[in-house]
């Protein structure tokens, strides 16, 4: 119950970053540029980083792309996956410990 609680709170959270990203931020600013603005060494050491404890493919087939996609893309997603967990988790039926009677 705590944990479908938790999850809800964040996925409102990300999604309402999402919407405010996408409403005051730049136009179609992307996610790599937003990383920029905000710290100009992080793509820099990504790509080094990502190879050496991830491998290379992380970096080329996951990370690059994402990093094109709309920088509202990525809170929005991961809101959206925080709302179907809670929900799934809301769902459950709870099991009652049967009484007995004596």
């Amino acid at each position: 119950m705590i944990a479908q609680r938790v999850l809800a709170v964040i996925s409102a959270v990300l999604l309402v970053a999402a919407v405010a990203i996408a409403t005051f931020g730049p136009e179609s600013i992307s996610l790599g540029q937003a990383l920029y603005l905000f710290d100009h060494d992080v793509l820099d050491k990504l790509p080094t980083w990502s190879s050496r404890t991830l491998g290379n493919w992380v970096w080329t087939a996951i990370i690059q792309p994402l990093l094109m996609r709309p920088a509202w893309l990525v809170p929005a997603s991961a809101g959206l996956v925080c709302v179907g967990l809670s929900l799934s988790l809301s769902n459950r039926k709870t099991t009652h410990r049967s009484h007995r009677r004596s």
